[in-house]
C-alpha cells in the first residue's frame, strides 16, 4: 500500500493508541480471530467518514454517511467478517469469491477485500458507491468489482461467502441458492423494529442450516436503484 503513512495510520484521534483501544473493546465483546482484529486495527476507518466525523472513527459506533445510511459499528463489522472466516483460521485469504450487498461507504468492502481473492459489491445508491470506489482506489484495492444493483436480481454466479448490510424480512431463497456447498451467508433479518443477525450455511445442494446470533439494527433491504 503506497498511501502516505500518516494518511493511513492517521493522527490525533486516529492514532494507533486510539485504534488499539477499539481492538481491546472488540476483544472484550468476544471477537477472537487474530486476523480480524489485526485487520480492524490496521484499517483506516477515518477515510470512509466525512472529515467532521473522522475524530469518532475508532469509537465502537455506527455513524451517518448520508442518504439515510450508516457506516456499521466496528463490532458488527468484525462479528460478520469473523463468522464468514471461522472455519479456516490458518489462511490469510480464506475466501475465494465474496458477494457484498450494500457497499455503503466501502468500509466493510475493504475488510472483505483483505480476506477474499475476489469481492463483488452491490449498492443501490450510486453516489455512495462512487465515493467508495474512489476511497478503495486510493487504498490500492484491486480485487473488488462494483455493481450498481439492489441485490434482488442476481445472476447465476456462486459465492463461498455472502454478506448483506441490509435487512430483508426473511432470508431470501435467491441468496441461499447463490452459495456454494460449504458456503456461508450472513445478514440481518427482520423489520425496522426487530432484527436478528443470522448465519446461513449450505450443507449440500438441498440442505441449509440457519443460526440466529444476536439482535441488530440495519437499514432495510430495498428495491430500486438511486442515481
Amino acid at each position: 500500500m503506497s498511501l502516505d503513512k500518516d494518511i493511513v495510520q492517521g493522527q490525533g484521534m486516529t492514532s494507533l493508541r486510539t485504534r488499539q483501544r477499539l481492538i481491546e473493546r472488540l476483544t472484550k465483546k468476544g471477537i477472537s480471530d487474530v486476523r480480524v482484529l489485526e485487520a480492524m486495527r490496521d484499517s483506516p476507518r477515518h477515510l470512509f467518514l466525512d472529515e467532521a466525523l473522522s475524530s469518532r472513527a475508532y469509537e465502537d459506533l455506527a455513524l451517518p454517511i448520508g442518504y439515510q445510511q450508516t457506516i456499521s459499528q466496528p463490532y458488527i463489522v468484525a462479528r460478520m467478517t469473523e463468522c464468514l472466516l471461522s472455519d479456516d483460521r490458518l489462511s490469510e485469504a480464506p475466501l475465494q469469491n465474496t458477494l457484498e450487498i450494500g457497499t455503503g461507504c466501502g468500509y466493510q468492502t475493504y475488510l472483505l477485500s483483505i480476506f477474499s481473492k475476489q469481492v463483488t459489491s452491490l449498492e443501490r445508491i450510486e453516489p455512495l458507491q462512487e465515493k467508495a470506489k474512489k476511497i478503495l482506489k486510493e487504498l490500492k484495492v484491486k480485487n473488488v468489482n462494483f455493481k450498481l444493483d439492489d441485490g434482488n436480481n442476481l445472476d447465476e454466479q456462486e459465492y463461498d461467502a455472502i454478506l448483506s448490510a441490509a435487512a430483508p424480512l426473511e432470508v431470501p431463497i435467491s441468496l441461499k441458492e447463490r452459495l456454494t456447498v460449504g458456503g456461508k451467508l450472513i445478514l440481518p433479518v427482520g423489520d425496522n423494529n426487530s432484527q436478528v443477525l443470522t448465519l446461513v450455511k449450505r450443507i449440500s445442494k438441498t440442505e441449509f442450516t440457519e443460526e440466529k446470533l444476536e439482535d441488530v439494527l440495519f437499514v432495510p433491504l430495498l428495491r430500486g436503484v438511486v442515481s
